[in-house]
């Protein structure tokens, strides 16, 4: 008896501390939690979904923007809803959880954080990153003689894509082979020749670099040029012996003439 007098007193404690803490009623996500890139002129759109268990009030959101290098000194507020922002490029739709932001600027870059208050006061918070989107730049070629390849670097442009093209022609596997990335291209031959161009491109657009190399055709010229002085020759050789014949011709001619006109009677 005495121990149960003990125990209903402490299990009776142990709930009314369970229904003091406060109730997680709310929770925020990001739809797509992968990094965001936007070019200059877009428009920014980040998608969340707020799950609310409870209807009794209608949460407060607010959105903000830590700049790249963060620190809280560079916390920026967005938005928050209710209400509107100074922004007139910035729109809230769906109770906040979706946020736009027309004509994307370089200083719009950074890291996005939702925070979601239910009418308890609990926070729920979720946080992406975004980045612009930049276009491919400086575009350089480099050769490694000793080990027969071309390396392809680009400067900062976002998702670059690498094309290789030798001689106009874009690279096969009768050439050489691509790394995983395209950007380096080993040649199977010891003395590569030719012109090749690296090209690297992203939805902005494209620039490409260019190594040349010695002509693919000059190893066979000299070849060429001995048989075509070959053949000069020859046709030289052979007027030659067609003046040859015909000077000996016409001896031949005046001497039958001269014998004929001594073997003639007075």
């Amino acid at each position: 008896m005495e121990l149960k007098t003990w125990t209903l007193p402490w299990a009776c404690y142990l709930m009314l501390g369970l229904l003091s803490q406060p109730c997680q009623c709310v929770s925020v996500h990001f739809l797509n939690p992968k990094p965001l890139y936007v070019a200059k002129g877009e428009t920014l759109i980040l998608r969340t979904e707020i799950d609310i268990r409870t209807k009794e009030a209608v949460p407060t959101v607010t959105w903000e923007r830590l700049a790249n290098g963060g620190g809280p000194q560079r916390r920026a507020m967005v938005a928050e809803y209710p209400g509107q922002s100074s922004d007139r490029r910035v729109v809230m739709e769906e109770q906040g959880a979706v946020l736009k932001i027309y004509k994307f600027e370089h200083g719009d870059a950074g890291v996005y954080v939702i925070n979601v208050t239910d009418h308890t006061g609990y926070v729920a918070s979720a946080q992406h990153i975004v980045e612009e989107y930049l276009p491919v730049y400086h575009v350089s070629v480099m050769v490694n003689v000793s080990h027969t390849s071309l390396h392809c670097k680009e400067a900062w442009g976002t998702e670059p894509a690498f094309t290789w093209l030798h001689d106009q022609a874009k690279v096969d596997s009768s050439l050489g082979q691509l790394s995983a990335d395209n950007t380096t291209l080993y040649i199977k031959t010891p003395h590569f020749c030719g012109l090749f161009t690296c090209m690297v491109s992203n939805r902005l657009g494209y620039s490409s670099a260019t190594y040349t190399s010695e002509p693919c055709g000059r190893k066979g010229s000299g070849g060429t040029a001995a048989v075509v002085c070959l053949f000069l020759l020859l046709i030289v050789a052979g007027v030659l012996l067609f003046l040859l014949w015909r000077r000996q011709r016409v001896y031949m001619t005046r001497g039958e003439r001269l014998r004929e006109s001594d073997d003639s009677p007075l």
